[in-house]
């Protein structure tokens, strides 16, 4: 066999070689995590919602949540590919604190997290960025702003969440297809260029 051959071969097919990345998308409950990852997802999302019930809405916080009949009970499953080198495998976790055992599993192997954030309740994120912060995981913050919810400044938001200052903060509509895929490519570069300083 020709070595050249064979060498320009193995370029070829090295340039074909995809990177798969998991990606976290997490958030406190009702926050929009489900939503977000079927917009985007290429394939039929995987969900494990469950229909609430009177008893999980005594447990769960439905003040300043519309029209909320379904909860994610384990997790939601998506994939995303960015480019014709990186695909993205998207985990959903569920938001409350009783689901928290799931995390440790999630987290194991994930690249970074995108964190979904309610302008409406800024405060239920703390808990989340905790867990985030605690397994070690870089992150993003995407608002989510949909129809009739309060506008923050970007000063504002850096503020009431405490971020650093090289944290992204992008605003998006996890029902719209562009603005959920922009704040995706926003964790990603971030995500790049914090392995390059690295």
């Amino acid at each position: 066999m020709d070595s050249r051959h064979g060498s320009a071969e193995g370029v070829h097919l090295a340039e074909k070689v995809q990177i798969a990345a998991k990606i976290l998308v997490v958030g406190h409950f009702a926050v929009g995590k489900t939503t977000f990852i079927g917009t985007l997802s290429e394939i039929p999302p995987l969900r494990t919602e469950e229909t609430m019930t009177q008893a999980g809405a005594e447990i769960d916080d439905l003040k300043g949540v519309r029209g909320k009949t379904t909860t994610t009970v384990a997790m939601d499953f998506g994939r995303l590919t960015l480019s014709d080198r990186l695909v993205l495998y998207l985990f959903g976790t569920p938001g409350q604190q009783r689901f928290v055992q799931v995390w440790e599993d999630m987290t194991r192997g994930a690249l970074g997290a995108l964190i979904l954030v309610d302008p409406e309740r800024l405060r239920d994120s703390f808990a989340v960025m905790d867990l985030v912060e605690k397994y070690g995981i870089s992150y993003a913050i995407a608002v989510n702003h949909f129809d009739g919810s309060p506008t923050h400044t970007e000063a504002e938001l850096r503020e009431a969440l405490d971020l650093l200052p090289e944290t992204p903060v992008v605003t998006c509509d996890a029902r719209d297809e562009k603005s959920s895929a922009q704040a995706l490519v926003a964790l990603v570069r971030y995500l790049q260029s914090h392995t390059r300083q690295e």
